[in-house]
């Protein structure tokens, strides 16, 4: 199996590809933008450095087509897990920020694929739960480019599926997120200020996440056939953060409310978690408490 992974330096990836890489019969390229073509002054981040003679790397900027195709060529997959994607933690980003990376990003990756196609035996495209109503710009690009995929896949009955990616966290997530936000200001006995916080979402632990991908890798999905990974309990946003606060213990507490909620934010997001058990035969295993208390100690102990 040989795995070409788009987005490798961002959270999923950091954790996937060196998961991914200590699998027998594995060969991993990932392919990154040519900013990191100088190792020496910029290196890829601590869990990529750590591998890095075990890794390929191609060199591409997804916004341009034939830089994409000669990536693709260079790496020769028969798998290819795309997970590069901007606005994951700002989903107001700009809108030609957003089609330029997400849309035509994707696009451009699909049309390289879709050439070597005889050769690529699945495309997984990473997925988020709010394409389903599009409330923002991140969520409607990717929505916009699903609906490429889609058609890719049912008119040339090609396996190319989606991963759709519900509230990850977990170990190295950037402090821009919520959970490490939460135990930063936590940690430093500090209030918390935020929403009233009463969205349900379902929070994956970053390491059943790796294992869903895995687990999508050659199962026997339908072209264009989405899975949802996510645990199939709902947590609110305000009962996260709370858990956070008594973990870590100390003089600070959430200020709930203290800042008004944000436009295109959906009420609740839960994967159909017994679907996916029937589609791949694999469940989130890592309770919410677990997964908080793991996070602070791998990244604050």
């Amino acid at each position: 199996m040989k795995i070409l992974v788009t987005g490798a330096t961002g959270f999923v990836g950091r954790a996937l590809v060196p998961f991914l890489v200590s699998q027998p019969n594995v060969e991993v390229t990932i392919l990154v933008r040519e900013v990191y073509s100088h190792v020496d002054l910029r290196p890829f981040p601590p869990p990529l450095q750590a591998i890095r003679q075990q890794l390929n790397v191609v060199y591409a900027d997804l916004r341009n087509f034939q830089l994409t195709s000669r990536a693709v060529a260079v790496a020769n997959p028969t798998h290819v897990i795309h997970l590069a994607a901007a606005g994951v933690t700002d989903p107001f980003l700009g809108l030609d920020t957003a089609l330029r990376h997400n849309l035509t990003g994707t696009l451009n990756l699909i049309r390289a694929c879709f050439e070597k196609r005889q050769g690529i035996q699945q495309l997984i495209v990473a997925r988020t739960p709010g394409e389903r109503s599009s409330m923002n710009v991140y969520a409607a690009s990717k929505a916009a480019a699903w609906n490429f995929c889609e058609m890719y896949g049912r008119t040339h009955h090609w396996p190319i599926h989606g991963a759709m990616i519900y509230q990850a966290y977990g170990p190295g997530q950037s402090p821009r997120n919520l959970i490490p936000a939460a135990i930063a200001a936590a940690l430093a006995g500090q209030d918390f200020p935020m929403t009233r916080g009463t969205q349900q979402r379902d929070w994956l632990y970053i390491e059943d996440l790796v294992k869903g991908l895995w687990a999508m890798l050659n199962a026997e999905l339908a072209p264009a056939e989405t899975v949802e990974l996510g645990s199939g309990a709902a947590t609110s946003v305000a009962q996260v953060v709370q858990q956070v606060y008594e973990i870590v213990g100390g003089v600070g507490r959430p200020l709930l409310g203290a800042l008004p909620t944000r436009p295109g934010e959906e009420t609740s997001q839960i994967a159909n978690a017994q679907q996916t058990q029937q589609q791949i035969n694999w469940q989130a295993t890592t309770p919410l408490k677990t997964g908080l208390a793991q996070t602070i100690q791998t990244d604050y102990g």
